[in-house]
């Protein structure tokens, strides 16, 4: 049997970055999928999406950590020029962000990767993507980047604050911390879509979408009404579970539909830098489903309605309340 010389050219002009962020994300597939097999085959409906929340944080971390390894001495120098040993630091963020996508894929002690991830991602934002908005103020990419990497973080504390417990003290606080930035994310990209409605829909970054998408600027306003409408629910504590199902579906569809064989596109470039932009692209897409899923598994339907019922009374002037009340709140408590 002989192989096309057109493809065999493509294999052996796969930059070994492309190579491992594409075999890290498979790897972290399979094994993602071996571990939520029971909990994926027991959910009905789109209960099943929100199982896949989880793989979907990961799969993008793993692919993340493959380039760190595999590209480190170009990535050190995205490393603030004041730190020492940037090349060390280049390979740590790589196996952290590999070890942290195990971690979650399989569910083994996420309250400390999701805690750990968090703290690493907002200590991205303070000492590189701020200063960089900072220093370009009226520039929406890297305000993007910010808002982006703020809702990856508080991603990853609402999954340890699940993992916690979410009824715990300190799972409440990660949980709610988290919610807030991944409201605030959503709706700044939401307003993003209607302002540049040409975009990839999802992330709103600078690669436009491709012609052969039909209704490309329906898709970006309704990606973008979906992402406001969820963001001021995100923020008002409504309907969270609900909302972010349906939304964290959605972005897996474009992630599909759209991003996929965009990235497929990319990796048939004999450019590497085109093979690994179009893998990033597809994982930093897929991330912020994550994202948004990870809400839909923090607020079962009864940790909505308890939120709910806690806003409620928090809201409500002390001369409504009455004994009743109170011998529920202590109930509660």
């Amino acid at each position: 049997m002989s192989v096309h010389p057109f493809m065999l050219a493509i294999f052996f002009e796969f930059s070994r970055t492309a190579v491992s962020m594409s075999a890290a994300g498979i790897v972290l597939l399979l094994i993602g999928l071996w571990a939520i097999k029971s909990e994926l085959a027991s959910a009905s409906g789109l209960n099943k999406v929100v199982a896949l929340g989880n793989l979907c944080f990961a799969i993008p971390l793993a692919v993340f950590g493959a380039e760190h390894l595999s590209a480190a001495p170009f990535i050190k120098d995205g490393v603030p020029p004041y730190m020492p040993w940037r090349l060390f630091w280049a390979y740590f963020v790589g196996f952290a962000l590999i070890a942290a996508s195990l971690s979650i894929a399989t569910k083994i002690q996420v309250r400390w990767s999701g805690l750990l991830f968090g703290i690493m991602m907002f200590a991205f934002v303070a000492m590189l993507h701020l200063p960089g908005a900072l220093a370009k103020p009226h520039e929406r990419i890297p305000w993007t980047i910010v808002f982006r990497e703020l809702s990856f973080g508080g991603a990853g504390w609402v999954l340890a604050g699940t993992a916690m417990g979410g009824s715990s003290k300190q799972g409440k606080v990660l949980i709610a911390v988290g919610r807030v930035l991944i409201a605030i994310t959503a709706i700044f990209f939401g307003i993003q879509h209607f302002l540049h409605p040409s975009g990839l829909p999802g992330v709103p970054l600078e690669k436009q979408m491709p012609w052969w998408v039909p209704a490309r600027v329906v898709i970006d306003y309704f990606t973008g009404g979906f992402l406001i409408v969820a963001g001021v629910c995100f923020l008002l504590g409504r309907k969270i579970r609900m909302v972010a199902t349906y939304l964290g579906a959605w972005i897996l569809v474009d992630v599909i539909a759209i991003y996929g064989p965009v990235m497929i596109a990319a990796l048939l470039n004999p450019s590497t830098a085109v093979k690994v932009e179009g893998l990033n692209y597809f994982a930093d897409t897929l991330l912020f489903g994550g994202v948004i899923l990870s809400l839909a598994s923090a607020m079962t339907p009864l940790t909505e309605t308890r939120e709910r019922v806690s806003n409620e009374n928090y809201l409500a002037p002390a001369a409504l309340s009455t004994p009743a009340s109170n011998l529920s709140k202590s109930a509660r408590e």
